[in-house]
């Protein structure tokens, strides 16, 4: 049966996994992450026990709850919703991956903030897709791809102006929060909200364009 999950998904799990352990090791065990400042003070710290096994737990969490989804899925339908949910899931780990290895830089006392450099990243790329979903014309070859069809050229147009519409104000959110750097608590909460919310945005936009 054809899953959800790949090698390269186990692989980021690794990755994150290895991130982790050198964290355990290289970073003092009393420090703290500043995760939101209230002017030059930190009200909001992460020790260090507390936020290192968070991404891999998460990524554990989310693997398996994508394998089980596409052990629901008959082969016809997962033939269908694939190419969609892969490079989603693909994402969602390596911008997990990417905070976990923020951690340790920031953890072992680096000038170089990860962190703040993959939001910056990732709010180019939903900015970027913004624009391209509100421009998009239906066609048979690209655009969003939901499990049940989108029922005319109306509700086509609606559902990815919509979605560009959310994914454009997700990027400029994450590039300002990038830029202004609130803390890394409050940056990495919006990283994992953005990516949580725009897919359930585009999926009951398509719901509700089928009673246009």
């Amino acid at each position: 049966m054809t899953s959800l999950v790949t090698r390269f998904h186990l692989l980021l799990l690794t990755v994150t996994v290895a991130i982790t352990g050198v964290g355990f090791f290289r970073i003092p065990a009393d420090f703290a992450y500043a995760a939101h400042w209230s002017g030059s003070l930190a009200d909001w710290v992460w020790p260090r026990d507390v936020a290192l096994p968070v991404a891999p737990l998460f990524e554990v969490l989310i693997i398996a709850a994508f394998f089980l989804l596409g052990r629901q899925l008959t082969r016809n339908h997962l033939a269908k919703v694939q190419h969609i949910l892969d490079p989603a899931l693909t994402l969602l780990l390596a911008v997990v991956t990417a905070i976990q290895l923020g951690l340790l830089v920031i953890g072992i006392g680096s000038d170089i903030d990860l962190v703040r450099l993959t939001g910056a990243g990732l709010g180019i790329v939903l900015l970027i897709l913004g624009i391209v979903f509100f421009e998009a014309e239906r066609n048979t070859y690209a655009g969003l791809r939901m499990p049940w069809p989108i029922v005319s050229d109306r509700a086509w147009k609606l559902v990815h102006r919509v979605t560009g519409i959310a994914s454009g104000l997700a990027g400029v959110t994450l590039l300002a929060l990038a830029w202004f750097d609130p803390g890394l608590g409050v940056l990495v909460l919006a990283y994992l909200a953005v990516l949580v919310a725009l897919p359930l945005i585009a999926g009951a936009t398509t719901l509700l364009s089928r009673r246009l």
